[in-house]
């Protein structure tokens, strides 16, 4: 009973964490547009730029804020799904990656910086598809938290693009931006690192139990 119960869970799409993430991925088109028409230039709308930076910032903000919460609530009500474990990695990729990309159009990050981060996320992803389908679970490690935090925070920052009450938010997003990329090498290279090693662990094992079988 209790098992048929926790397959009819796996397998729900309308719960309040993926109600989460799909709000989350609705915010991304605002987000979009409002850095986009800042980049088009329109002369009506150059008297606005500031206020559609600020649109775009506090917008990421609240998906940002949408997608601690939607993790925090499936973990504390015990409610992982297959349609929330597929979409939620997928809507945090969409809103990252086409920020960064918007960002660097307007020219507010390099866009080696942007080929960092966006590269590293698809190896990531990579990588955790081979663990998975190796049955192995590689944990999230502190570097990759840090970079995810750093950039977070400088990603709105740059949104903004402004200097409110003297607070530098051009030099803090791209200092931020910084460190998010240097962290993000460093933990691309420690996931590699631990997934090896358990690749390896888990290849011994399957050799000696393979020469206990035999020798039996």
């Amino acid at each position: 009973m209790e098992q048929d119960q926790k397959n009819q869970t796996e397998w729900q799409i309308d719960n309040l964490p993926n109600r989460l993430t799909m709000f989350r991925i609705l915010l991304i088109p605002i987000i979009i547009s409002s850095l986009y028409l800042n980049m088009s230039k329109f002369p009506l709308l150059i008297p606005y730029e500031k206020t559609l930076g600020y649109l775009a910032a506090w917008t990421f903000v609240i998906a940002s804020i949408t997608d601690f919460f939607d993790g925090y609530i499936a973990r504390k009500r015990e409610i992982v799904t297959v349609f929330g474990s597929f979409l939620d990695p997928i809507a945090d990729k969409f809103l990252v990656v086409s920020s960064l990309i918007i960002l660097q159009g307007l020219g507010r990050i390099p866009v080696l910086l942007v080929i960092i981060l966006v590269l590293r996320e698809i190896y990531i992803t990579a990588l955790r598809l081979l663990a998975k389908e190796r049955g192995l679970h590689v944990p999230v490690a502190k570097l990759g938290k840090w970079k995810t935090a750093f950039q977070m925070i400088g990603i709105p920052f740059l949104m903004a693009y402004d200097r409110p009450w003297g607070i530098p938010m051009p030099l803090l997003g791209i200092s931020f931006i910084y460190l998010a990329s240097l962290f993000s090498l460093y933990s691309a290279v420690d996931y590699s690192i631990n997934l090896i090693k358990r690749l390896q662990k888990a290849r011994s094992e399957t050799r000696i139990s393979k020469e206990a079988t035999s020798a039996s």
